[in-house]
């Protein structure tokens, strides 16, 4: 009999991507413990659990063999007045890239312009960087762990203007180079690497759903609507409330590990696609959606603050997207985040099994015909709105009856199948 139903398992996690209130992510220049700890307490105050936080990498190694102790110890601190909030904190090493803005440190350009995933001296300064960075947090017990970097296959194929050019081969020998660092500094915490969603969705975008899905201690999505969802179904559209849901359901067919975590670790609600009166109905969907969805780890909002109307040159989406204001208020997305989270406390999650699988082409140059107005997006999404629950098959495993039991599919479909 196939199973109906999954196991329980624990209850997925709320937190915030923290955006500090004061300075943004600048604020490690001026580094103040006491503004840390007055968002930190916004932040717990909405009932959150945990926080993702971004040192800026050339702010804490300024040279390949320079990273800054003072700069180390900040961190740390505000892991401690985290815990002291009852938050965990897993941190991001390699920034990178933060909503715009490319912080790369200068022995990687210009004169010392270098491949950051493959030039030699380039990896083992970053090893020894997040390797640090991790040793410096293992003894907290409210580390969850390290995430590599922010979006970091931004660097490696178009559209950056700059691009780190490499192949699928280096992007693996890389990712698998710098989890093991990682691991190093802190031994059996849950390390992990984050890419956008050209990792899906791009044909030519070296790193790969696969590496993405198999890779680390889980599998992270960055769901963001405004990469031509909103603006091709609309607000209201299906697709656009399910964006997250089915980002986690297409990760699922490149697994090995049928029960593999997926953490929704980034999702937010971008204006003017998602206006300001409808953020909480799209907060709530959003988060409906992905929580029907078996095996998630945690859901991860962008951001805990709106970003400062003094700084300039944000991409004027980036100024509203937070759970707070600026100032410390409780926005309406905030109110429903905080609510969802009290909700899912202690209850048992446990989604029904999704029986029905659209397939997907093996081939990473298919990859656009997952993105949206693509044939397996749209027949998802088709059957989304049929009332039916679908996940994603990869073709190779369709005659895999082993693999399909695990799964609990017993309907497959192909993209043309669906009207």
């Amino acid at each position: 009999m196939p199973r109906t139903t999954r196991e329980p398992s624990a209850a997925p996690r709320f937190g915030a991507n923290y955006t500090p209130s004061q300075g943004w992510f600048h604020h490690w220049l001026d580094f103040d413990i006491d503004a840390v700890r007055a968002d930190l307490d916004a932040i717990a105050a909405l009932g959150l659990d945990h926080i993702r936080v971004f040192p800026i990498w050339p702010y804490f190694q300024p040279n390949r063999t320079l990273i800054r102790p003072r700069a180390v110890e900040q961190l740390v601190a505000l892991a401690d007045a985290a815990a002291e909030r009852g938050l965990d904190v897993n941190v991001d090493g390699l920034q990178g890239h933060l909503s715009s803005f490319d912080f790369l440190p200068a022995w990687t350009q210009t004169w010392h312009r270098r491949n950051i995933f493959t030039d030699p001296d380039v990896v083992e300064g970053e090893i020894a960087y997040l390797r640090t960075l991790a040793a410096a947090l293992a003894d907290r017990p409210n580390f969850i762990g390290m995430t590599i970097g922010n979006e970091i296959n931004q660097f490696s194929a178009g559209p950056h203007p700059d691009p780190d050019r490499i192949t699928r081969e280096q992007a693996e020998q890389w990712l698998r180079r710098v989890l093991a660092a990682c691991e190093e500094g802190a031994p059996g915490r849950l390390h992990l690497h984050a890419e956008y969603d050209a990792a899906w969705y791009q044909d030519d975008q070296p790193f790969t759903p696969a590496q993405a899905a198999r890779l680390g201690g889980a599998t992270a999505v960055h769901s963001w609507v405004f990469n031509g969802t909103a603006q091709r179904y609309g607000r209201e559209g299906v697709a656009t409330a399910h964006h997250a849901a089915y980002m986690i359901e297409l990760s699922k067919a490149w697994a090995d590990d049928p029960r593999r975590p997926v953490w929704l670790q980034e999702v937010g609600a971008p204006a003017p696609l998602i206006p300001a009166e409808h953020a909480a109905s799209f907060t709530e969907a959003t988060v409906e959606a992905a929580l029907d969805c078996a095996d998630v780890w945690g859901v991860t909002w962008w951001c805990s603050h709106d970003v400062s109307r003094s700084l300039s040159d944000f991409p004027e989406l980036e100024y509203s997207l937070g759970l707070l204001t600026n100032e410390g208020k409780v926005k309406a997305g905030g109110e429903v985040l905080g609510r969802l989270a009290g909700e899912w406390r202690g209850r048992e999650y446990a989604p029904a099994v999704r029986t029905t699988a659209v397939v997907v082409d093996d081939s990473t140059a298919a990859r656009s015909a997952c993105a949206p107005g693509g044939a397996v997006f749209d027949a998802f999404m088709g059957l989304v709105a049929d009332g039916v629950r679908p996940t994603t098959v990869l073709a190779s495993r369709v005659g895999d009856s082993a693999h399909l039991a695990a799964r609990g599919v017993t309907e497959v479909v192909r993209p043309g199948e669906v009207g």
